[in-house]
């Protein structure tokens, strides 16, 4: 499968790469070793040793980067191999190993699987939300074993939601205003639902309402290659959308293979509104995990069963409205692969 790889992907959060451990990680059909150096910055180098190619990650840490564990090459955090235990010590040429730019950002650690030297911070995707030192921030991870851009659409198409999650929805979802718009190269999905009489408990307390009918929306913004910012607010039937109370979530796809994917789920509130509301991100974040993990993820696995290899758009499958945003943002993406194809190529 091609992938953009001159591009940021979310490679884990914060507290999976812990100091003193070795994480390894697949991205991209790349096996990776992620692990935190002397002074705490998260670093990413090819979890292949360049001798007999063991995997790093079963390695130990060193004072300057991993040592392999089957016969002690040691390699600093740029991927220069700087120790050979063995004969006279010299280091053989070709021994260094391809070692990944990284970053932390929103409550992320971000890898950049392209080209080095075109590794530039200022294109990772925009989260201001997702600030820790701004907001309440809760986080969780999945691993799903269905194609990423399957994720893609089902975030991007939330008119699911009434059929496949009792716990946000209603027969009012249906009813929505629902459209999508093209920015640049990212996408908007908004859909409006005005009058909701019968939503569900969760979304009450979610909105403060706790009786009579409820307005809400849900605008997804899509920025390639898999990541969605969600807005969801709402409030009582008729009032003021300045009244509403809202969070924002975001869902942060990260190829592993062509048929897996590493999901990361996340949402805020303001610390303005003080500890409580803490207490509630952390709450919802467990709450969001039961639906993704027993109801979105066994759908998208699936489809993937039932797509095997394919991709879903070989099969031409009918074309309903409600899949407008998620086919545009297919074609975006596949643009961009083309355009860097291209200029790989030349």
């Amino acid at each position: 499968m091609e992938y953009l790889r001159n591009a940021w992907y979310v490679a884990a959060l914060p507290d999976e790469v812990k100091q003193g451990e070795i994480l390894g990680r697949r991205i991209l059909g790349e096996y990776i070793a992620l692990y935190r150096d002397n002074e705490g910055v998260a670093r990413a180098l090819i979890d292949r040793c360049s001798h007999r190619f063991a995997p790093l990650s079963l390695g130990k840490l060193t004072e300057n980067g991993l040592e392999c564990p089957y016969h002690g090459f040691r390699y600093n955090s740029s991927g220069e191999c700087i120790h050979n235990p063995h004969g006279d010590g010299r280091v053989p040429a070709r021994s260094s190993i391809r070692a990944y730019p990284t970053l932390e950002r929103y409550n992320a650690i971000w890898i950049w699987m392209g080209e080095p030297d075109r590794a530039d911070a200022d294109l990772v995707p925009v989260f201001d939300f997702m600030n820790p030192d701004v907001n309440y921030v809760g986080a969780g991870y999945m691993h799903v074993e269905g194609n990423y851009l399957l994720e893609n659409d089902n975030i991007l198409d939330l008119s699911h939601i009434e059929f496949l999650h009792p716990v946000f929805s209603s027969p009012a979802v249906s009813r929505g205003e629902v459209s999508h718009e093209i920015v640049g190269d990212t996408v908007w999905s908004k859909r409006d639902i005005y009058n909701d009489e019968t939503p569900p408990d969760f979304i009450r307390k979610v909105f403060n309402v706790p009786s009579g009918p409820v307005d809400r929306w849900l605008y997804v913004h899509w920025q390639a290659p898999s990541y969605l910012a969600l807005e969801a607010s709402g409030m009582a039937s008729g009032q003021s959308r300045e009244n509403a109370i809202g969070s924002m979530q975001v869902h942060w796809f990260t190829p592993e293979t062509a048929t897996t994917t590493h999901y990361w789920y996340g949402l805020t509130l303001p610390k303005s509104l003080g500890p409580p509301a803490e207490a509630v991100v952390q709450e919802d974040v467990k709450t969001l995990y039961v639906p993704f993990k027993l109801e979105d993820a066994p759908l998208i696995e699936g489809q993937q069963r039932n797509l095997g290899e394919r991709d879903i758009m070989e099969l031409k499958p009918i074309i309903l409205n409600v899949d407008a945003a998620g086919n545009a943002a297919r074609r975006i993406l596949e643009r961009l692969i083309a355009e860097e194809g291209a200029e790989a190529s030349a």
